[in-house]
């Protein structure tokens, strides 16, 4: 029966992180192409207000899809002091967990190299060192396990706005050559001076800077710490409920504050972007903690717990292999004479069959984790 719970025991997993992770899976490996085709069922085209919530803002604003990759890495900051917490009571030391930590970064760096870096092409023209979300991830990650290690939760705080007021500051005040102080361009921000000098060649190519955005992608994570140590403490369920609500709309209010001098531009991770996508995450996790943990409704986020149980093992999945393929296979004939109907079908059968697989390995325990 559906009521309030208990509070989570130190040791018991919390559904509603599994949820979210797997949420936001759920539209890189399918589910925006699935739900943008069932809208055009009724609608198409697209109004284009909402069309545009399903790609990204070309340079300055936000969309729904700007989301996905922050939203990743803030449920990685909400679990590490889940994690660390477990490690802890097996008996694990600090020089074992930061063993793990480095050996995670690592991981999820070649990871990333193979996703997007043309890594397994073995052509040096084509290599790109830093390109992928999953190498954010490994920044962030990676940043944020030290603060979590080394310092209390005060200074982890103090830590997340130092290195949001670092990076603005560098970005406004330090001049790039031809271009001068404060250009937040395309070509002419500072981030991608740094990404020029360093990656050099092996620049992915894009507006997306990765090197100095670091500074952003570990306060995305660190924001998600927070969150974290919320879930973890002894506070009461709906107590956790109304701060993390209250999280989600500082987060907007101040990120949108701060875009006044400093714009949410998601391609170079600014931080008041970081703050607004932070507001968004927050939001979502109240929802989901609220419905799932607090109340007890939990049937209607199993689809999206299939998917966050293998979250690396799906998104690299999406990212090496074109999974629209099995619908085209299996039922493309039939979808040429159906119009958008069958356009639809071919993208419901593709994520089918992706969610079965991960139903089977969710039913036999086989968790990819690194």
């Amino acid at each position: 029966m559906p009521g309030e719970r208990k509070p989570t025991a130190p040791g018991e997993r919390i559904t509603s992180v599994d949820a979210l992770r797997g949420f936001d899976m759920f539209w890189i490996v399918g589910g925006r192409e699935l739900v943008a085709g069932l809208l055009m069922l009724f609608m198409n085209p697209l109004p284009e207000g909402l069309a545009r919530q399903f790609r990204h803002a070309e340079w300055i604003g936000f969309t729904a899809w700007d989301l996905i990759m922050p939203l990743f890495l803030f449920i990685v900051g909400t679990s590490i002091p889940l994690s660390f917490a477990k490690r802890l009571e097996r008996g694990q030391t600090k020089k074992e967990i930061y063993r793990h930590v480095i050996r995670r970064t690592l991981i999820l760096f070649v990871l990333g190299m193979i996703a997007q870096g043309n890594l397994l092409e073995f052509d040096l023209s084509r290599l790109h060192i830093y390109a992928n979300t999953l190498q954010a991830i490994a920044c962030g990650y990676l940043i944020a396990s030290v603060a979590v290690l080394e310092l209390n939760i005060r200074w982890q705080g103090v830590t997340t706005a130092g290195l949001l007021v670092l990076y603005w500051l560098l970005m406004v005040l330090v001049p790039v050559p031809g271009h001068g102080a404060g250009t937040l361009t395309p070509y002419g921000n500072f981030a991608m001076f740094i990404d020029k000098i360093i990656l050099g060649r092996f620049r992915d190519g894009t507006t997306y800077t990765w090197i100095l955005s670091g500074l952003g992608f570990a306060g995305t994570v660190l924001l998600g710490v927070m969150s974290g140590h919320l879930l973890r403490s002894d506070k009461p369920p709906k107590t956790k409920v109304l701060w993390l609500f209250g999280a989600g709309v500082a987060g907007l209010v101040l990120g949108a504050i701060w875009a006044i001098w400093f714009p949410i531009i998601k391609h170079i991770w600014t931080s008041s972007f970081v703050l607004f996508a932070a507001g968004w995450s927050y939001l979502l996790l109240a929802l989901f903690y609220l419905l799932i943990d607090v109340l007890g409704y939990k049937k209607w986020a199993f689809v999206f717990v299939v998917i966050g149980m293998n979250a690396i093992a799906v998104y690299m999945a999406a990212q090496v292999f074109h999974l629209q393929f099995i619908g085209e296979t299996l039922v493309g004939g039939l979808a040429r004479h159906l119009g958008q109907a069958g356009k639809f079908l071919e993208l419901a059968i593709s994520f089918a069959a992706v969610w079965l697989i991960l139903f089977w390995m969710y039913r036999k325990k086989t968790f990819i984790k690194i």
